[in-house]
């Protein structure tokens, strides 16, 4: 990776080498080659980030939102151009296949093409003799500077959830990479100040917990967006508030899929097997629970099991891998644990992938797709988000009942149904208690024009990432009511 041996935080358009006296390795999960480091920044340097930011904030908030977009159109123009490049460093630091690593880009760039839509997008509006001589509007202004905060599973695509919108609205940011990849962040800002933005409007600190401390507390960080696990994302939305900061957290998932008996079963294999096993399984919509209903039990788990035992595994830039590595030791050390309490509470690993060694590739940190046969559903394993390759089966008797349970359920990012009935599919997608519904999909991700909704403990907030509850995240409304006397009269 070269210059990236030791990584560099972007402040006010600049690249600084951080005052950091420790850093962490940046691993590739597959061959378990070190490819730089990455610097635990402190909050001074956080700081000096917010402070370059403030600055610009003065400036960029009178760009005209029509030129604000000029900056978004060549960064399409670029991250179109280097989408090869960016989709290779996403699979070597984060362990998914290529072709997920490109679709994951361009998710993003749907997002900026979205974004360039501010104009209209953050129009407010009016209303003529609300009383006699008497006008009101609204209008939408930026807040200033904001904190972006970006989880591990999809390095380019979740930034760009924040990102386009809060600087086409006309604020400055501050991002903070997971540290456990950081590079594709560090390439992505590099392309931006390729377009000409200008110093200070995008800014990047490396780090960990200090850093993040210290961007919830930093009196001139207007709102954060945070994506990470549910006890990370209650944190982050507490210490938000209570510093009086508008926040969106997005949590953890236990996702269900129930599958009915009048389901196209071929159709359904294909689509759980890619929700549940692509990257790994560590995403935010990946199933991770199905439930048969009446007689798709049998066709459906055998269906499944094949499709798990015959999927290719090994290192993302390969031909032909279909599942790449986890992310860390850690990682697969807690997967294979969860697994073995699913088997200790009485369920069955109808196919297991714990202890998988990869030719070539032995010390990566691999897990095959698992299927866990008759799990407890009100056991532990049912409740817990794995945020592994794992697909836990559940066999009820009818729809009311798999509802039932999918509602009880501490989470409610997705929740999705497999039928042939519009009957069903109606009942379902009104009565289930999630913020993405799915109907014969696998993965309900929401296109960027629409908000990527959440509810329960998987959502923290208001507003959730992309289209206008995005732009209305990073705007604050401006009621003016006003009054011209004619002053002609009196002559």
């Amino acid at each position: 990776m070269g210059a990236f041996t030791v990584l560099q935080n972007h402040i006010n358009g600049e690249w600084i080498a951080s005052n950091a006296t420790e850093f962490l390795e940046i691993i590739n999960p597959a061959t378990v080659e070190t490819l730089g480091k990455v610097p635990l920044s402190s909050a001074r340097e956080v700081d000096q980030a917010v402070q370059a930011a403030q600055q610009a904030f003065t400036t960029w908030r009178r760009v005209p939102a029509g030129d604000r977009i000029q900056y978004l159109f060549k960064l399409k123009v670029l991250l179109e151009e280097h989408l090869d490049d960016l989709a290779q460093t996403i699979t070597m630091e984060c362990g998914k296949t290529l072709a997920e690593s490109k679709g994951e880009l361009r998710r993003a760039i749907e997002n900026v093409e979205v974004a360039c839509g501010i104009p209209m997008m953050m129009q407010g509006y009016n209303s003529e003799d609300v009383a006699r001589g008497i006008d009101e509007f609204m209008i939408r202004q930026p807040l200033g500077v904001v904190g972006i905060i970006c989880p591990f599973n999809f390095p380019a695509m979740i930034p760009f959830w924040f990102m386009p919108y809060a600087i086409a609205c006309g604020n400055t940011v501050i991002l903070k990479p997971s540290e456990k990849v950081p590079l594709t962040l560090q390439k992505i800002v590099q392309l931006i100040e390729q377009t000409g933005l200008p110093a200070g409007v995008v800014n990047l600190v490396n780090g960990t917990k200090v850093v993040v401390d210290a961007m919830l507390d930093h009196p001139a960080v207007r709102a954060i967006s945070f994506v990470g696990s549910t006890p990370i994302a209650k944190y982050v939305y507490s210490r938000a508030a209570a510093n009086g900061k508008r926040a969106q957290c997005q949590g953890g998932a236990k996702n269900p899929v129930i599958v009915l008996s009048d389901a196209d079963i071929a159709t359904t294999t294909r689509i759980m097997a890619d929700s549940a096993f692509g990257c790994a399984g560590q995403r935010c919509l990946a199933a991770s629970v199905a439930i048969t209903v009446g007689d798709a039990k049998q066709t459906f788990t055998e269906a499944i099991a094949e499709v798990a035992t015959t999927r290719k595994v090994g290192y993302g830039l390969e031909d032909g891998i279909q599942m790449g590595a986890v992310i860390t030791a850690g990682s697969k050390n807690r997967i294979e644990r969860l697994i073995q309490q699913g088997v200790d509470q009485g369920a069955t690993a109808l196919v297991d992938g714990r202890q998988s060694k990869i030719l070539g590739y032995e010390q990566g940190y691999f897990v095959r797709p698992t299927i866990l046969q008759n799990v407890n559903p009100l056991g532990d394993l049912a409740k817990t988000e794995i945020f592994g390759p794992v697909l836990s089966l559940i066999h009820l008797e009818s729809i009311d009942e798999a509802i039932a349970l999918i509602n009880q359920g501490q989470y409610g990012n997705m929740a999705c149904l497999f039928t042939s009935s519009g009957a069903a599919a109606r009942k379902f997608r009104y009565e289930a208690e999630a913020g993405n519904i799915g109907i014969n999909i696998g993965v309900a991700a929401p296109m960027a024009q629409f908000p990527f909704s959440g509810w329960k403990d998987s959502f923290f907030g208001d507003l959730h990432g992309q289209g206008h509850h995005a732009v209305e995240f990073f705007t604050q409304t401006k009621v003016v009511i006003e009054r011209w006397h004619d002053w002609t009269r009196q002559f």
